[in-house]
């Protein structure tokens, strides 16, 4: 049977495209058993996973909770809000605490850039990285990508502008990663202020002009501007942001063709996409969330297949 090349999953940039390939595979196997009216298999009954967020989400977490129990998995969920975190207690012994219980399978959110590989080195469980600061979310990028393939039929050649704060988002950085890696040409956009500096050395190039940048296209993968990250002001104001970089259907409807709209969530509505084109028929938002599952549960499956009993 094939394996992947890795023993954790860290990031895209420690994938090779025969690993992309290989998840994609499995994950079309399991997107089939999610359309059965029994959308379970026991394929993980002897495994139990932890999923440890230490930063607030709603769809990864979800998403994440939803694969392992379809894999029939044993699944124990954590907060740090509401743990031992807030007493002071250590990350490693958080985690060594957790696998005392005899966890095989960490799924970890941590605010921190390189969360995930740190605790690799430390505890022995396969670690998944469910995004760690601002640098990767591997998982979501893997997402992304076999969306575009079940859109377009392939991600080689194809065309993708990621458009908004590139900066702040672990989902460029796996992105571009994850498209470069299987042959697809990449450009990002946004105001300049949000744009990393040596992102071209990644091999993608910038476009500022947000009409230049979807004419280009095939595929525009909208990003969330995150206040949250900013500790001081990258553009002048909302208004102006929306006026310059935010998609709306007459944008949309000027460029002469159909280009497929992305977004990884949550959406600013009104702010980065507008609600007609979040709810149209060339967005594949709601896909990128039902793949999310089967492409989780490719991963988890697996990662689960080297553990030696």
């Amino acid at each position: 049977m094939k394996e992947l090349s890795v023993e954790n999953l860290l990031g895209i940039k420690y994938l090779t495209k025969s690993d992309v390939n290989l998840i994609f595979e499995t994950a079309d196997h399991f997107k089939e058993v999610l359309n059965r009216p029994i959308k379970k298999v026991p394929s993980l009954r002897d495994i139990t996973i932890a999923n440890l967020f230490f930063e607030n989400s709603t769809r990864t977490k979800l998403s994440f909770e939803l694969a392992e129990k379809r894999l029939s998995a044993d699944v124990i969920n954590f907060s740090a809000s509401q743990s031992s975190v807030k007493k002071g207690e250590t990350l490693i012994d958080t985690v060594n605490n957790i696998l005392s219980m005899k966890v095989d399978i960490v799924v970890m959110r941590h605010p921190n850039v390189g969360a995930g590989v740190f605790l690799s080195k430390h505890v022995d469980a396969k670690i998944i990285n469910a995004g760690d600061g601002t640098h990767e979310h591997p998982t979501q990028a893997l997402l992304d990508s076999y969306s575009i393939r079940e859109k377009l039929g392939t991600v080689k050649g194809k065309k993708i502008v990621i458009v908004g704060d590139v900066l702040h988002s672990r989902v460029a950085l796996s992105n571009i990663f994850a498209l470069k890696l299987q042959g697809a040409q990449v450009k990002v956009c946004g105001p300049t202020t949000l744009i990393p500096k040596h992102i071209t050395s990644l091999g993608v190039e910038v476009e500022t002009n947000l009409k230049k940048a979807l004419e280009w296209c095939d595929v525009a993968n909208v990003l969330r501007v995150q206040h949250e990250r900013m500790d001081i002001k990258y553009f002048p104001s909302t208004r102006e942001y929306t006026q310059l970089f935010g998609i709306n259907k007459q944008i949309l409807d000027n460029l002469g063709k159909k280009i497929v709209i992305m977004h990884p969530g949550p959406i600013n509505r009104g702010v980065e996409i507008t609600s007609d084109v979040a709810d149209a028929d060339q967005s594949i938002i709601l896909n990128q969330v039902e793949n999310g599952v089967a492409v989780r549960m490719a991963v988890i499956y697996l990662l689960a297949q080297q553990i030696k009993r």
